[in-house]
């Protein structure tokens, strides 16, 4: 059975695909709001897991509309969530089981129980996180098992996050995106994976 995955090309997202891959053919799924936007980084990175890669873009309009919303808040967690809320919809229209990366001590993104129960019963759609039981410490030792990684700030790591376009779409406006965005968000790319 076809599972996607949501795929930003870090360490979680892998993680999870390697995970899910025990049991479902996996998709990768990397979702962008510009079209043009190249994503050579995550091709290599999918590539390294050996799983297919597809490149989604989300709704035209969206991107601004995010981008309003972490002005106007001042603090981008709901934008966070509503964009990879969006993207789990938009791939429970294609496959009937669809997963991510997210972790137990994970804030944002973060789908609610009441979010998730909502998805199934609109969708049928099973949503799945194979590292909602896992704390950070246990991920960081598995992907240092099984992956090589690199790590930087949000930014300055070519990964599929969705918050470098969001940061980019409000300083085109002529704001500072730090002041609205945490400091020191570290941010993981997968490089290779490790043979054991």
């Amino acid at each position: 059975m076809k599972l996607g995955v949501l795929y930003s090309g870090g360490k979680d997202s892998s993680l999870a695909a390697i995970l899910l891959g025990t049991y479902y053919e996996v998709e990768l799924n990397t979702f962008v709001f510009d079209p043009l936007r190249q994503i050579p980084h995550l091709e290599a990175a999918a590539e390294a897991l050996g799983y297919p890669l597809k490149k989604r873009v989300f709704e035209k309009g969206m991107l601004n509309e995010m981008a309003d919303m972490v002005i106007a808040q001042g603090y981008p967690n709901d934008a966070i969530n509503a964009v990879h809320l969006a993207a789990v919809e938009s791939l429970a229209g294609e496959y009937s089981v669809v997963g991510d990366g997210t972790r137990f001590d994970d804030r944002v993104p973060m789908l609610t129980r009441e979010a998730v129960q909502s998805l199934g019963s609109r969708t049928g759609c099973s949503y799945v996180r194979p590292l909602l039981g896992f704390v950070r410490r246990e991920v960081d030792r598995l992907a240092d098992q099984l992956l090589s990684v690199t790590y930087g700030e949000t930014g300055t790591i070519p990964n599929g996050d969705y918050e470098a376009e969001i940061r980019d779409a409000i300083r085109a406006r002529g704001l500072d995106p730090a002041s609205l965005f945490p400091a020191h968000h570290e941010q993981s790319l997968v490089v290779g994976r490790k043979v054991n």
